[in-house]
């Protein structure tokens, strides 16, 4: 990827981080907007999807902050842990969907039932499946825990700030952010690193695990 590709990635995670800030305001914030609306006053509601934007490419720049220092985790991670860190990793994920349901249950005193929070890492857990299995398809069977670990572990640290804060809203008007951002780059990634020409290649690694599949194949046959 050379530094044209990597502006422009990084530029199109900033626009989609902004468009989803203010999509999900509509969802989340929209007694702010109803107030201006009768009266209708144009500049108050154009402050809001101004702020809501401002948000959103906020909250993309924290998204790409964590996407380079996984980068940097994993290859420690491969280095220390070696043929363990896959281990490793299945259990850091195990750990932080426990704690996304045990911390926020205690902390609120019975007042969010539980059952709401499991739903919620029930949704995490299968969005974060599904861009694992679609990056485990376009590459190579050993990215699903990797995706995995990046879209559950990191944009739970990512998205701590919210959660630790009064209030329900900006836990959402955070998370949609930095999931939709976070699942871009990481499926994006190696997309763009592998256009040729303008016309997307083969990904190496999976190109050479095709190959050796066919030459066992062929073995076996002979």
């Amino acid at each position: 990827m050379n530094i044209r590709k990597l502006i422009k990635f990084l530029f199109n995670t900033l626009i989609i981080g902004g468009a989803a800030g203010l999509i999900i305001s509509f969802f989340v914030k929209w007694d702010s907007y109803a107030t201006y609306l009768k009266p209708f006053n144009a500049m108050e509601i154009l402050g809001l999807l101004i702020f809501f934007v401002g948000l959103g490419l906020t909250f993309s720049v924290i998204s790409m902050t964590g996407y380079f220092a996984y980068l940097y985790i994993h290859r420690f991670g491969i280095s220390l842990f070696r043929s363990f860190w896959t281990t490793v990793q299945i259990i850091l994920i195990l750990f932080v969907l426990f704690d996304l349901v045990y911390f926020p249950y205690r902390g609120s005193e019975g007042e969010i039932t539980i059952y709401w929070l499991l739903l919620g890492v029930v949704l995490l857990f299968a969005f974060a499946w599904l861009i694992a299995k679609l990056k485990q398809k376009e590459t190579n069977h050993s990215a699903f825990i990797p995706t995995l670990f990046f879209l559950i572990v990191i944009t739970t640290v990512e998205w701590t700030p919210a959660l630790i804060a009064e209030g329900s809203d900006y836990i959402w008007l955070m998370l949609a952010p930095l999931l939709i951002c976070n699942a871009y780059m990481i499926i994006g990634s190696h997309r763009i690193a592998n256009r040729v020409d303008g016309k997307s290649a083969k990904d190496p690694a999976r190109k050479g695990s095709e190959s050796v599949r066919k030459s066992k194949t062929a073995t076996s046959k002979g």
